[in-house]
This record gives structure tokens, sequence and C-alpha cells, in this order.
């Protein structure tokens, strides 16, 4: 257990910060304290079980003072590093601006906190100095990546260019995008960084004066760093403590925690287009030729680049015998759809020999080239250490990132044709393999990608048993009354804490109501034509109402249909930006008029309207997903073999989440009331409508 001494001080830290900012006494926000004290007491203690806190923590039980108040002091006597992992820029921001400083001034507790961003977020001042080399000479640096073709520095990239420059060198810049006082064009911005396989590190001449470095170095100082998700898992994936600190020395907290799970499958993911490696591959071609002329002077050098055009045709060759093989795979009939995209399915995930052949073989080469390419940059890199200045060692530091580059892309496709050269044998649970058909000039073009169905055996390897300690937090963790669906999804350990602690809203202040409709959503025409009639009468009933929606074709109709004056009051999502909505909205309430937001499922989830800003949610529909996901269709067909129901085990469970989320944007404060309106009548007449109704928050109900 933490020490006596440890415990009083979380004791009086938030003793303290609840006087001096008189907050008031939340007995849930007390028990969660106690719970990640409790849980964080087990690090390096075997016998006690995983040092993990899975914990619910419903809406307004003040979670971020909570983990802070046990976890700061705890990271500080375990002398662990404490990274606070947000799944949204907007809580990132909160913490870094208002949470951590508010903590730090008003508990009495003292300790260092540093943001945490990824490389891209930062200007690579070799990268800026060459484009403005680039300007000077009248000719084009080497691209970013082979098959980026680099275009003429535009009038409105130069000043721009120049101007960071400038703030660099006289030190009123940190080279940091998020501190750069005017927006960038995406374009300008990716064109002035680096990735990890384009920087040589302390091989740089700017080295010393690299920002990215810099905000590194300071991390090291830190106590505790705030950071994203995406980051966290970044890391994990190359082995952990390469840009964050090490799983062992780190305990975790990952607020918004539900996304952990699908966040992880992004990260494990493969991809690879077969028109796109193409082209690049052809790029690769002509820069190595250019290569072979600028590094000529190198010893040794071209022994390496001379064996690689002949390698790159046979590749490209590999890549247009799987675009035949396809063609002849997938029948028309078989494909599904997804949006605006087609994909094709691999059954069981399997797949079939005529496919897998010729991804053995590409396999086969791609590893040859990374091979290759690795020795090229090796190469390059002893010439770079020896540290000389000549004509070498600059067309050596030129390069060395193009190279770089070369072989990150090289490493991503090797990743894909493995996975499909395994073909898919001896999997439980099975990886999920699908091909996406794009059109290209008239002529189908395929995307093969692959994903492990759950993430639980990722995270066990890469994060629950190699971290010191663990916490997850969200107001949605928990589905239907049970950890279950995280369980699986996640692979956290059973030994670990589980709670859900109760927030300080009385969910009877509010009434949660289910009209009397004859409409049947299973059947979308007629349920649009119900929404058409119902919502004038339902929205008078609110100031500000937030109407959401499971199809944006529904969306688009009902709003189409409006009648004056609700048709001038509804802000539809995808109209303006969500900030702008947002801001709309709130101005119209102030104003005194009634308003309306018509949106899709990201506005059920963070979402922060207190007050008059939202005294109505109106929901659609039970928010089944659409089964055309080829990975949530994969796990189905697992289930499915092994006798399950993958209509309770998936469709059920997502479906109460997002119904949860959607209701939590009611009540945001102590004060707040309102009303939630469900206008799907399968909620009192399916057997299954009872246990999503009882998976809800204990609101009044009106059952028309």
């Amino acid at each position: 257990m933490l020490s006596d001494r440890t415990l009083q001080q979380i004791r009086d830290a938030y003793a303290r910060l609840s006087e001096e900012k008189s907050l008031s006494p939340r007995s849930g926000q007390r028990r969660m304290i106690a719970d990640v004290a409790a849980a964080l007491g087990r690090t390096d203690d075997a016998q006690r079980g995983a040092a993990v806190a899975v914990i619910e923590a419903s809406p307004g039980t003040g979670k971020t003072i909570a983990y802070a108040m046990a976890a700061i002091p705890a990271a500080l006597e375990l002398e662990k590093k404490l990274i606070l992992a947000t799944a949204t820029v907007a809580l990132q921001e909160q913490l870094v601006y208002k949470d951590l400083p508010d903590i730090r001034e008003h508990s009495g507790l003292s300790f260092d906190f540093r943001l945490a961003k990824g490389r891209r977020r930062y200007v690579c001042l070799s990268r800026l100095e060459k484009l403005l080399a680039g300007k000077q000479e009248d000719q084009p640096p080497l691209p970013l990546y082979p098959d980026e073709i680099s275009p003429p520095l535009s009038a409105e990239a130069l000043p721009v260019y120049t101007s960071m420059a400038a703030a660099l060198a006289a030190g009123e810049w940190d080279g940091d995008r998020d501190s750069w006082p005017r927006s960038i064009d995406e374009n300008i911005w990716f064109s002035t960084t680096s990735d990890r396989n384009q920087c040589s590190a302390n091989r740089c001449p700017n080295y010393r004066q690299c920002s990215f470095y810099r905000a590194r170095s300071a991390l090291h100082e830190a106590q505790v760093i705030v950071t994203n998700h995406d980051l966290v898992l970044s890391d994990l994936v190359l082995g952990g403590g390469v840009v964050l600190p090490a799983p062992e020395d780190s305990i975790y907290v990952f607020d918004e925690g539900h996304h952990l799970p699908d966040k992880a499958l992004g990260h494990f993911a493969a991809f690879t287009s077969l028109a796109a490696s193409q082209q690049w591959l052809e790029e690769i071609g002509r820069q190595l030729a250019r290569a072979g002329r600028e590094l000529r002077d190198i010893p040794g050098l071209l022994g390496n680049v001379e064996p690689l055009p002949g390698l790159l045709q046979e590749i490209i060759a590999g890549l247009r015998q799987v675009q035949r093989v396809l063609d002849d795979l997938i029948d028309a009939n078989q494909l599904s759809e997804r949006g605006d995209q087609q994909h094709y399915r691999l059954p069981q995930g399997k797949v079939p020999e005529p496919l897998r052949s010729p991804s053995r073989d590409l396999s086969e080469l791609f590893s040859v080239l990374q091979g290759r390419l690795g020795k090229l940059e090796e190469h390059l890199q002893e010439v770079l250490e020896a540290g000389h200045e000549s004509v070498e060692e600059t067309a050596a530091d030129a390069w060395y990132g193009v190279i770089g580059a070369m072989l990150s892309r090289t490493r991503d496709s090797l990743n894909l044709w493995r996975d499909y050269a395994h073909g898919g044998d001896d999997e439980d649970p099975p990886t999920a393999r699908w091909v996406e058909l794009r059109s290209r000039a008239g002529r189908p073009g395929f995307n093969l990608r692959s994903s492990p169905i759950l993430a639980a055996g990722l995270l066990q390897e890469h994060l629950w048993q190699r971290a010191a300690g663990v916490i997850v937090t969200s107001a949605t963790l928990q589905v239907m009354n049970s950890f279950d669906r995280f369980l699986q999804r996640s692979g956290a350990p059973p030994e670990a804490v589980f709670r859900v602690v109760a927030g300080p809203f009385d969910f009877s202040k509010a009434v949660l109501s289910i009209p009397a409709m004859t409409a049947d959503p299973g059947k979308p025409a007629a349920h649009t034509d119900a929404l058409i009639g119902l919502l004038p009468q339902l929205l008078a009933e609110g100031e500000g109402s937030l109407v959401l929606f499971s199809s944006r074709r529904q969306m688009q109709e009902v709003y189409g249909s409006l009648a004056a004056p609700w048709s001038e009051r509804v802000l539809v999502q995808g109209h303006f930006s969500k900030q702008e909505i947002l801001r709309r909205h709130r101005r119209a309430v102030d104003s005194g008029e009634a308003s309306v937001i018509f949106g899709l499922a990201s506005y059920a989830e963070g979402v922060d309207l207190p007050g008059r800003y939202c005294n109505h949610v109106i929901i659609a529909k039970i928010p089944f997903a659409v089964p055309d996901d080829p990975l949530e269709s994969a796990l189905a067909e697992w289930l499915q073999g092994q006798g399950r129901n993958p209509f309770m085990e998936i469709a059920m469970p997502d479906a109460a989440l997002r119904l949860k989320q959607a209701c939590g944007r009611l009540l945001r404060t102590e004060t707040d009331t309102g009303r939630v309106s469900l206008l799907d009548r399968r909620l009192v007449t399916r057997r299954y409508g009872a246990a999503l109704l009882d998976s809800l928050p204990r609101f009044r109900r009106e059952i028309g």
C-alpha cells in the first residue's frame, strides 16, 4: 500500500483544494480518490494483483480532480512518471491550461507538468532551412516522401517560411504549431515537419536548436505528462520509451477511456493501396537515379543503390499481379457498401490461395527492399557520424531523411503483405481482412486492409502487463450495468479494481419520454414522415434543443421538410464547423431565442451545453450500428461461429452505450433539468427494449 504519509498528503491536498475553491463535498469523488489510491498501492506487489483501476465516474463526479488528487502523490512516492492521456484535444487543453494549474495552486501539491505532442506538431529547422535554400537556389528541395512531387514554393508559402525562421532566430517562437500566432495552411505546415524515419536526431546540425527535442527533453524533467491516447499507443507500438517514458516507469491515466480499445485497434492495423504503392515505387526509382548521381563520391555507397531498380520493377510486377487476382476474385454481388465506399471482406479473415501466393512473393520482395534501404540508411548514417565538413556529408545529410521516408513506407507495406501471406490460418480470434474498391480513371483500384478484431491481446502485451499502473475512467465504461463489453474488448486484467462511482446529479429532475407513435424505424420512410410531423411539437418544449440522428439521410430529409419558424432555428451538422454551430447556438439562446442543433453521433459525446443551452435532447431512434463495418462484421462472424449471439454481444451493448452517451448531453450541472425524448417505440414493444431502458439514467419516465 501507499505509505501513511502519502495517504495523509492526499487527504490534506483534497481538503485544502475543496476549501480554497469552495467545492461542494461529493461522495463519488471521495470514493474515486480512494479507489485510485488503493489500485496504485498495488504497484510492485504482484501478490495483490494488477495496479489497474477501471472506474466509471457518473457525470458531475469531478473525475479529473479525483484521479489527480490520488495519482499525483502516488506517482511521486513511487518515483514514476504520471501520464494523463485524453481522447480529445478539448480535454487535453482543459487539463493543461485550467485543471492542473488550479490543482497545483490550491492543493499544496508541488509538481511539474508538461504537454507531450507528436513530432509533426513541431517545425523541423533543417527542413525549413532547406525549403528556404531551395527557393534561393531556384531548385526544389528533396521531397518529404518519394511519391510527393514538390511544387515550386508558392508566393503564399515563402513569407510564412521566412517569418518562421525569423521568429525562431529571435527566440520569439518555440517551433510548436499550436503557439504560432496565425493559422497555417495544412500543406505549408506539413512541408516544414519530419517524422521519426526522416530525422537524423543528434547527427542533425540543428539538433541543439530542435524544437521537438527541446520539448522532449523537458518531458524528462516533468513529473506529470499530459498527452493523448494516440501518442501513448504509438509509443507502445514502437516498444515503449521512444517518445514517452517507458511503461515500466509510468503510471497511465486514460480519461475518456471507453475509446481505448478502438484506438488501439487502429494502431495495430495494416494497410496498403495498390495504385499508390506503384506510384511511390516508381518515384523511388527516379529518386534513386538522382541519388546515384549525387552520392557517387561516397565510397561503397553505389553498391547499395545499383541493385534497387530491378528489385523495384519486380515489386511493381507483383502488385499488378495482385490487381489481376482481385479483378477475378471479387464479384460485384459480393460487395458491401459503407457510405460511398464498397468493400469485400474475406470470410473468416482467410486469404484465398490465389491471393496468398503473390502476397508471399511481395512479402519476400519488400523484405529484401527493406534490408537494402536499411543498409543504405546505415551507410549515410556512418558518413554523418564521421563529423567531417565535406561534400559527401552534405549530400548524405540531404538524402538521409528521404531514404528514411522510403524505409518507412516499405515497412508499412511489408506489414500488410506479411499478414496476407500468413493467410489467417490458426487464428483465434481471427484477424479481419478486407479489400476496398476505389475507382481510378474509370478502372477499379484496390486498397487492402487488415486489423485484429479485438484489442485485448494487444493491450495485454503492450500495456497491462508492462505499465507500473493504469487508471481508466469515463462516464460510459459500463454497458447494461456490466463491465463485460470493456473487458472483452480491452483485455483489462480481471483482478483490477472495477468501480462505478455516483455523481451528484438528481436524474429524477428530468424526464425520459417515449411519445406515442405508430411508425417503426424499421420502415425508414414512414419513420421520417412521423418525425417531420412530431418534431415541431417537441421542439416547442425547449429553449435549447439537441436532436440526434443515426442517419445523415434522415437528418437532411427532416431538415428539408421543416416549415418556418423551426427551419430558421435549426443548425445542421456539416453546414458549419462544430465550434461555429455551438457558438451560434449559445448566442441565440443568450438572446432569448429558441435554437436547435441537428447532429449525428459526434454530437452525442463530448458536447457540453449546460442549463438553458440544452434542456431537451431528442433521439430519433435506437442507435443500432448499420451492419456495414468490415471489422464489426468479422467480429460478429467469429461469435456466430462459436454459437454465440452477435446481436446480444455486439449490437445491443453498442446501442446501449450510444444511448447512454446521448442521454448524458442533458444534465451537465447539478441544477440542470429537462427532457429526453426517444422517438423509437421498439423500446417498449420489443423484448430487448426493457434492457436498454434499464441501462439509462434513472429519469422519470413518461411512456405514451
